[in-house]
């Protein structure tokens, strides 16, 4: 009996690992949500963070600016009835490489430095976030460091 319920098992994780490969357009709009979060953390939304979460997701992704304006739209949706991040880090711990969810991690540093201010809750934000995507503390700093340089902070 332990035998057949083994086989069992062996045959349909294997299945359903397999079969939980996200599509790019959840990739997609997993991270367009994570960026849109960090644009929504700060209390006082500007243009500067917006274009920031926009310029990201072109560098992340080869799209039309048309593609690019709707995915910031439904990423701003989501992110407004979202209950938590669970939802989005899983889609990308699941599609993306070590390096990309680092990446990621620089580009919400990214948005959070548009402003030319780094909110209590942007950090909050990415910090957590970093977590739930398995980025290391070191990881974390060097996103941050490399972020911050490239927005002349």
């Amino acid at each position: 009996m332990l035998r057949v319920l083994k086989d069992l098992f062996d045959y349909v994780v294997p299945r359903a690992a397999a079969q939980a490969v996200p599509d790019e357009h959840s990739l997609q709009l997993a991270t367009a949500v994570l960026l849109v979060e960090v644009m929504r953390a700060d209390p006082a939304l500007c243009v500067q963070e917006r274009l920031a979460v926009v310029s990201a997701l072109r560098r992340k992704f080869s799209m039309a600016e048309d593609e690019l304006a709707r995915l910031v739209e439904l990423a701003e949706t989501k992110a407004r009835t979202a209950s938590d991040f669970h939802q989005f880090t899983s889609v990308i711990n699941e599609g993306f490489s070590q390096e990309q969810k680092i990446r990621i991690v620089e580009y919400m540093w990214l948005v959070a430095y548009a402003d030319g201010h780094l909110d209590a809750h942007e950090n909050h934000l990415i910090s957590k976030v970093a977590g739930l995507l398995h980025v290391t503390h070191g990881e974390y700093i060097a996103a941050k460091l490399r972020a911050k340089e490239e927005a002349g902070r």
